[in-house]
């Protein structure tokens, strides 16, 4: 027995914890994290997003792009992706020798997201026991699971979300259908499903929320023992008393993203272990600069903070003299036809005499003022773009149909596939995106790490399971 009758569930045929390891994205969560976690009895999750492949030696392959066009480097992408993964499964089902189960986590809105999921399930048959995927509405999931046999896992942030998945396909495959993830869109780290009724700085209680998605699943005919995995702000299980074999709510699981990432099996940097003890409460943004278009949230470091301030050196202009746009612009742009408004005129020549020298326009009839070495920086990667979203902000790209989003690229993002590698094979954490859940500055609050211990995946579980 678990904390306070934490029951096993029986998941792909054998008796695993309730506990879920987060699937955090590219090279965040791999075979070492999750074949541990499921070593350890739970159900460890591989992430199938831009997974690292190795070579003989077992050096991890660096993913270079050779082609000339984004659609060349889009089919490298995807060879990558399947290569890395089936590499990942791979070695996690070796690390967690028969025990717990191993998952796969893909995001529905990255670039080629069916062709990746179909090539790994394809070559790691009898392997995975479910696939977790979020991040947009998976429709399809629920075929892609059937034909491979494979459980699936929706991720959703709100009861409507998950009976429009019913509805539209999931009642068809419902007996693969072995959990549904609520992640809650003001707690969890990464991509989040707030929607456009939500207001992001007012998060609302979970309870109601997942008590509301567990009243629809009983009206759609889904039985009680379908979990319900609890993700986001998940630390110590005995904060969640009150939800473990609670009739109103039936069975739950729960998801853990944040904590496995300070574990000795991590795969993510030191430099990045070390930041996560030094958070404080409100550290971590829900912000909205992700090229997805979503809300996501990341430690508020010196990346994201240029971010917020690229932003804030924004004013509107019109094409013709209108309203109060009566006057030209004169610093940061060539050609005349920029009218502003004397305020924001005063505005844009004070940030070009501090160096902000150079305007870029933004899909939004805006101009931001930039460094020309952010300018620079900025064109160079929208050009490599390699194609990794189904629809990208920052490049304009798209994966299907005529491969341009048809909006101007947006300066205000970032090439989110090169911070996200770059940060999770060792580069500067105060200068690329890091994603974290918004309990993460309780690394430095919980004694379980003190003295800058660092647990192993097994002591972690073995410690969320007495509660703490």
């Amino acid at each position: 027995m678990g904390f306070k009758g934490l029951k096993p569930i029986v998941y792909g045929g054998r008796e695993v914890w309730p506990l879920v390891e987060g699937g955090k994205g590219v090279s965040a969560t791999n075979h070492a994290s999750s074949g541990a976690w499921a070593a350890a009895g739970g159900i460890g999750t591989v992430s199938a997003v831009n997974a690292d492949s190795y070579d003989a030696e077992g050096k991890i392959v660096p993913q270079v792009y050779q082609a000339l066009t984004r659609r060349e480097r889009h089919e490298e992408l995807v060879r990558y992706a399947i290569d890395g993964a089936v590499e990942q499964v791979k070695r996690a089902y070796d690390i967690s020798s028969g025990r717990g189960a191993i998952n796969i986590n893909v995001l529905w809105e990255m670039g080629g997201a069916q062709q990746v999921l179909e090539g790994v399930l394809e070559r790691t048959r009898g392997l995975v026991t479910g696939v977790t995927c979020g991040a947009g509405m998976p429709y399809r999931l629920s075929e892609i699971a059937e034909r491979f046999n494979v459980n699936y896992l929706p991720i959703i942030s709100s009861a409507r979300a998950f009976r429009a998945l019913w509805k539209r396909a999931y009642h068809k495959v419902s007996e693969l259908m072995a959990a549904v993830v609520y992640e809650d869109p003001w707690l969890a780290g990464g991509h989040n499903g707030l929607s456009n009724a939500e207001d992001p700085t007012r998060p609302e209680d979970p309870y109601p929320r997942v008590k509301a998605l567990r009243d629809t699943m009983r009206a759609e005919g889904v039985p009680d023992h379908v979990p319900i995995v609890m993700a986001g702000g998940v630390w110590f299980l005995r904060e969640w008393d009150d939800w473990i074999d609670n009739p109103e709510l039936g069975t739950i699981a729960f998801q853990f993203g944040t904590r496995p990432l300070l574990t000795r099996e991590s795969p993510i940097p030191q430099g990045w272990k070390d930041a996560l003890r030094l958070l404080e409460p409100g550290d971590v943004l829900l912000h909205r600069f992700s090229p997805t278009g979503f809300y996501s949230s990341a430690v508020r470091n010196p990346f994201l903070r240029n971010l917020e301030a690229r932003s804030e050196r924004q004013i509107p202009y019109s094409r013709v003299e209108a309203g109060e746009h009566t006057v030209q612009l004169d610093v940061g742009i060539k050609g005349k036809n920029y009218w502003v408004t004397p305020k924001d005129r005063d505005r844009a020549r004070a940030w070009a005499a501090s160096g902000f020298t150079e305007a870029l326009r933004t899909p939004d009839d805006t101009v931001i003022f930039v460094t020309p070495e952010e300018r620079e920086a900025i064109r160079v990667d929208q050009s490599d773009c390699m194609g990794c979203l189904s629809h990208c902000g920052f490049s304009a790209w798209k994966d299907h149909d005529d491969y341009t989003t048809g909006r101007l690229a947006d300066p205000r993002s970032f090439c989110i596939q090169k911070t996200l590698q770059n940060i999770a094979h060792g580069d500067d954490v105060n200068q690329n995106l890091m994603f974290a859940g918004h309990a993460a500055y309780r690394f430095k609050q919980d004694p379980f790490y003190s003295n800058n211990y660092t647990p192993s995946v097994k002591e972690l579980v073995d410690r969320i399971l007495t509660g703490d």
